[in-house]
């Protein structure tokens, strides 16, 4: 009996600190954005680099197409890679903050997480990126994320469509053909440009790069404009 109650109050503990604030986040929370909230206006966005294997030729093809995107940094990658962060912002992408080591923070305290905003905040901001956007690897965030997006003035952003290129079983025909199944009008897209370093299988970026050259066009032929936040 002692066993179960005990057992009870870790359930409603990672409840409480982990899984009702990510699903306010997602779903009700209004300051978070989902969506760029504009007709025929979506948003291309990366997460987990910079990593120098793949980050160039990425660069080439969206300077190819004329397209801005957004680049969600892991705040040690970034702080590892300055001239690459440089280059990114002097191409006129943005430069977001995917957290400072990559890590659930469904899964951390109070302690891990003031650390992770504290040091993430202080990396972006020696690298020249002055305005906070935030993307919480996973979306997963705790009890505490929300007080510190307050505390730094950072804005939350979420994604609407996702197309697993992170995956060895994606090509690039499946990655266009997700993008172009799942992309609305508003749409907030979530890509990878880093690989093994994060999760992702090796080499996937490659296929995400490959998979853009063919959906680009195409999403352009919908009258889909790229936009910044």
């Amino acid at each position: 009996m002692y066993i179960l109650y005990l057992l009870l109050v870790v359930v409603l503990v990672f409840v409480i600190h982990s899984i009702l604030p990510t699903y306010y986040n997602k779903i009700f929370n209004r300051s978070v954005v989902k969506s760029t909230g504009q007709d025929n206006k979506i948003m291309l966005t990366f997460d987990d680099g910079p990593d120098e294997r793949y980050i160039h030729d990425l660069l080439d093809l969206l300077d190819e197409n004329g397209v801005k995107a957004t680049f969600f940094m892991v705040a040690e990658n970034a702080h590892k890679n300055r001239e690459i962060v440089d280059k990114i912002m002097a191409a006129g992408h943005r430069v977001g903050l995917h957290s400072w080591q990559h890590k659930n923070a469904m899964l951390y305290s109070y302690s891990y997480t003031r650390q992770d905003f504290e040091n993430s905040a202080r990396i972006m901001r020696d690298l020249g990126v002055e305005e906070l956007l935030y993307r919480p690897p996973w979306g997963h965030t705790n009890i505490f994320s929300n007080h510190f997006v307050r505390k730094y003035g950072m804005k939350m952003i979420y994604w609407d469509v996702m197309a697993e290129d992170w995956e060895a079983k994606a090509s690039p025909e499946s990655i266009r053909q997700k993008l172009l199944d799942r992309t609305s009008p508003t749409s907030i897209i979530c890509l990878h440009d880093a690989g093994e370093n994060s999760g992702g299988a090796k080499g996937a970026p490659k296929n995400t790069i490959e998979g853009l050259r063919l959906a680009i066009p195409e999403l352009k032929d919908k009258g889909y404009d790229f936009i910044l936040p």
